[in-house]
């Protein structure tokens, strides 16, 4: 059976979109050099595809749809084995689609808010909901946010290795994480109540006077030296909230970064009301790619789950 001139065309042109996206980026690449690689018109091309963003999302179409497939046949798993289900069979599908995913990585927020984007955040959550299992906590849900990232992110960075290799070495990545703790090293109550509850648990009672000594051992080992006034940097822009650079994705607490050591200083930082334009496309790809969950996002950022998902759902 032959096949039909029209798919044909279509399949050529998907074909080109991804060779000269490899070799360009998807912005530098343009209509007209798809169309003068295959010897077709702009026109042509936009019979097939309205937009460039319709070749995009054609080209991330076969890997959402595989793994909406996966997720289908794993929901009525019992427990233990929907999670491993969807481990191995995310990881396969990673792999399977492994040339169009390592050149469309960065670029897969760019779809819009069409039904591709919708589709693959709800592609992330329900794989980490099924990884995290029923009832879970904080932890088995950051663990499961974490295992999806360890069967997806070594598939783009780590093009010379080959499948056989890396598949066996991230399913041992994820199993190492997953695995249960040992009782000794079991999260103590006030651990899993979070990181206030933990501060206000270990903090002494004459640490509230704030004295040198007393926050330092409060803070634990400081990351920066003490540099003598004349060999100082000029002061970085902060901003007056949380005092990190603006735009910075904050990583330490800025009590720990101050050391800051009266009881109102210890108390968890308020949040930022808002993201910025890069942040906001940072957490974007994340949640597009799969990789990351709101909550992950939410963490990453600084901000809260609501600021997360006003950001992802805005036009």
């Amino acid at each position: 059976m032959t096949a039909d001139p029209a798919d044909d065309t279509r399949t050529r042109i998907l074909r080109a979109a991804l060779d000269l996206f490899a070799e360009h980026g998807y912005q530098r690449t343009s209509l007209r050099q798809i169309g003068e690689r295959l010897r077709l018109t702009k026109t042509a091309i936009l019979y097939h595809f309205p937009a460039k963003e319709h070749l995009l999302a054609a080209l991330v179409e076969p890997l959402v749809a595989d793994l909406e497939a996966l997720l289908d046949s794993a929901q009525s798993q019992p427990t233990e084995r929907a999670r491993w289900t969807v481990l191995e069979g995310w990881l396969d599908v990673m792999l399977a689609h492994r040339r169009p995913l390592g050149m469309l990585f960065h670029d897969i927020a760019l779809i819009g808010r069409g039904d591709t984007y919708h589709r693959l955040m709800e592609v992330a959550m329900r794989a980490n909901d099924l990884i995290a299992g029923p009832n879970a906590g904080r932890r088995e849900r950051v663990l499961a946010v974490q295992a999806v990232g360890a069967c997806s992110d070594p598939v783009v960075f780590f093009t010379d290795v080959s499948d056989e290799v890396l598949r066996a070495d991230m399913l041992d990545g994820a199993r190492r994480l997953l695995a249960p703790l040992p009782p000794d090293a079991a999260p103590r109550p006030h651990e899993e109540a979070g990181a206030g509850a933990h501060e206000d648990a270990t903090a002494e009672p004459h640490e509230e006077a704030g004295t040198g000594a007393h926050e330092e051992a409060a803070a634990g080992p400081r990351t920066a030296t003490t540099i003598p006034p004349s060999r100082r940097e000029p002061p970085t822009h902060t901003t007056a909230r949380d005092g990190a650079p603006e735009g910075a994705i904050p990583t330490t607490p800025p009590s720990v970064a101050s050391g800051a050591g009266t009881a109102s200083r210890r108390r968890r930082p308020g949040r930022p009301p808002a993201l910025g334009r890069e942040q906001v496309e940072a957490a974007r790809r994340m949640h597009a790619a799969g990789t990351h969950s709101v909550d992950a996002i939410a963490a990453a950022l600084g901000v809260s789950r609501a600021t997360v998902y006003r950001h992802l759902t805005a036009p």
